[in-house]
């Protein structure tokens, strides 16, 4: 089955030849190797590089295990293109798999390291340099901080629904259906049935992403860890902080006295899913005050078949998952995404008029633009029609805003300018953000 990322595609086009190393970030199994060896490497093939001028070396793969030494990657790849008038192009896949070795000129001095070699190769005018690479010793994030402005990312995220729905086709409804419970895990699409499916979507939790997390971190506390990440999977669009996660824990098993968990450990262990790419935190911002809260904020997936792999493919919440899905479709999408909090003049119980905070699921920002989202599965009433309207009126501004439906399939703007778009519209529109 054909998978198209033409979105990723161009943005590698776009950093061509700028002298900068290319890295290809996201979370494991996510298509950055299929991008860079399959993708990209026929879109070269096709503008007439020839095909020994990419130079592609799989340092996960045992025939390539000597150019784990990153002063043998670069003799060779020097030996191949120095000195020549034609271009080529350097391949690294799972770079993180290369190895630290003694400076032969000072064996007590620092380790060289593949930061070395690839900094060395930038100044041949003859080559432009790729790599991807994740695991337990080294995550992509990493390599970025290492290379200190001297690369550009492409970050790669599982499918959106654009991306997943190219590939299966057929009705739509019924491919969001599946999308929402399986994710957008690209091998999804290979895997013969549901059951298929299910276990493959529990292995890289159990045999991938914890184990990489847990040896790279050297975690000792692994039934945290695992408990933290299956509150997070459970409370994906809801307001939550460490603190509240490990008072959570605490009382759910009973712990006491110098038992307890604290938040700072939780604190550590979200970080840490962050850093696999596993989970984003999405902070909240006033929207008047032009200014961030500290806590609580939300937690999002990166992959909702992983999320509900995590838990048992249960709690099937589909407004959750709705807005999991709405904010991976912007980041998709290149924006910057925060939850926007407005204030309304109201009376309390007691008759008195109090500022009260409103919340708009999205504000989605690219190119200094902004777009206000809300997220509605349904709006069955007038009632939930101004409430989801009320934060959006009360922003002040002339952006545009946008409620997100599950209940309608013909978009229309009210009388204030909102536009209610269904939510197979919204996802399979790109100029819609």
């Amino acid at each position: 089955m054909e998978i198209k990322r033409d979105r990723y595609l161009k943005q590698i086009i776009s950093y061509m030849w700028d002298g900068q190393v290319k890295v290809i970030t996201g979370i494991r199994r996510c298509g950055k190797s299929y991008l860079l060896r399959n993708i990209f490497q026929r879109y070269l093939l096709e503008q007439g590089v020839p095909e020994d001028h990419i130079l592609l070396f799989e340092l996960d793969l045992t025939r390539d295990l000597r150019y784990r030494d990153p002063l043998v990657l670069a003799k060779t790849v020097r030996d191949y293109a120095e000195g020549k008038q034609e271009q080529f192009y350097l391949f690294v896949d799972e770079i993180q798999m290369s190895d630290e070795v003694p400076n032969p000129y000072n064996p007590d001095g620092k380790s060289i390291t593949f930061y070395d070699a690839l900094n060395d190769l930038k100044s041949l005018p003859n080559l432009d340099i790729y790599v991807t690479g994740s695991n337990s010793r080294m995550l992509s994030s990493d390599i970025l901080t290492e290379f200190r402005g001297r690369s550009d990312e492409i970050r790669i995220h599982p499918l959106n629904f654009s991306e997943y729905y190219a590939a299966v086709g057929g009705d739509r409804s019924e491919a969001f259906d599946n999308y929402a419970f399986f994710g957008g895990m690209p091998l999804i699409l290979s895997r013969p049935d549901d059951a298929a499916k299910m276990n493959y979507l529990k292995s890289l939790f159990s045999e991938v992403y914890l184990k990489d997390i847990v040896e790279r971190r050297k975690i000792r506390r692994e039934d945290i860890l695992s408990a933290s990440l299956d509150l997070l999977c459970s409370s994906v669009g809801s307001l939550t902080n460490p603190n509240n996660i490990a008072n959570s824990l605490n009382s759910r098993q009973k712990r006491t006295g110098g038992n307890t968990v604290s938040g700072g450990t939780v604190k550590s262990y979200i970080s840490y899913l962050a850093d696999a790419y596993l989970f984003e935190e999405c902070r909240r911002y006033d929207v008047k005050g032009k200014d961030y809260f500290d806590y609580p904020n939300k937690y999002y997936c990166e992959d909702l078949g992983l999320r509900n792999a995590r838990i048992g493919f249960r709690q099937q919440e589909m407004t959750h998952i709705m807005e999991n899905i709405i904010y991976n479709d912007l980041r998709v999408r290149g924006c910057e995404v925060d939850i926007g909090i407005v204030y309304s003049p109201e009376k309390n119980k007691s008759g008195q008029t109090v500022q009260t905070a409103r919340e708009i699921d999205f504000i989605a920002s690219r190119g200094g633009k902004k777009t206000y989202i809300q997220s509605a599965f349904a709006l069955e009433t007038e009632e939930k029609t101004a409430v989801e309207n009320k934060p959006l009126h009360l922003t002040g501004d002339s952006f545009p805003k946008i409620i997100v439906r599950h209940d309608i399939r013909k978009r229309w703007y009210d009388d204030k300018g909102i536009l209610n778009i269904g939510i197979l519209d919204f996802l399979l529109d790109e100029d819609i953000v």
